[in-house]
């Protein structure tokens, strides 16, 4: 069965435009012509019901097609959307941020900028995460304990770069020895993306777990060369 762009609208419940904007994004396979008349298949009737369908999920088109490319398998949708949609933190606006932590907004700023704070993502106004309020206490102890400002930044500076780069091969090893090794043994989908899920959330707990042992432990070992060089 073909259909002309107007029924392939109707019956994928989509705006015409819609169709255009997929086509133009790669989304979706140029039509068959017919002259000056486009013609649309069932496959693009699939193609859109299964875009209908990941957005549904809250996916974003940049994922979607990773989907549809097959770079992305069906079993990874649960991993996927535990990643790029997590469970929304409690949030506070900048205001309620420094009226709860005690610290000025232009302070709380300036911690941004040193990447200490990080807005969740999306939306018009930056939201932050309730827990910096502990994340700020924090700081205000060692600053309270004679540790200069912009000192204290610095330091938040370069950690933030490490543990970038650490949690990007981190994500790295788990998609080369985990994700791809579990998709390649096959089984069921279902099972294979509740395996994924539950495997990356098992690793991530253990990464945060092994992170923060090794920097207490590396804290105190440089606690003890500098008393002995002393």
């Amino acid at each position: 069965m073909e259909y002309r762009i107007e029924q392939l609208a109707r019956s994928a419940g989509v705006a015409v435009d819609t169709i255009r904007f997929y086509q133009g994004k790669g989304l979706l396979e140029a039509p068959r012509r017919d002259g000056r008349v486009t013609w649309y298949g069932e496959g693009h009737l699939d193609r859109l019901r299964r875009i209908k369908e990941l957005q549904q999920q809250g996916f974003t088109l940049t994922v979607i097609q990773r989907f549809l490319t097959g770079e992305l398998e069906p079993s990874d949708e649960a991993l996927v959307a535990a990643v790029t949609r997590p469970s929304a933190p409690q949030t506070l606006t900048l205001a309620e941020l420094a009226e709860r932590s005690g610290v000025a907004e232009p302070l709380l700023m300036s911690l941004q900028q040193a990447g200490l704070l990080v807005p969740v993502e999306g939306g018009d106004e930056p939201l932050y995460p309730a827990d910096d309020l502990q994340a700020i206490a924090a700081g205000m102890k060692l600053i309270g304990a004679g540790v200069p400002l912009g000192a204290l930044m610095e330091l938040g500076k370069d950690h933030a770069a490490a543990v970038d780069r650490t949690a990007r091969q981190a994500v790295d090893l788990f998609d080369r020895y985990v994700r791809e090794r579990i998709q390649s043994e096959g089984g069921a989908t279902e099972a294979a993306e509740r395996r994924l899920l539950e495997m990356f959330n098992e690793l991530l707990e253990a990464s945060g777990t092994l992170v923060r042992h090794h920097f207490e432990r590396t804290v105190l070992r440089a606690a003890r060369e500098h008393i002995e060089k002393r």
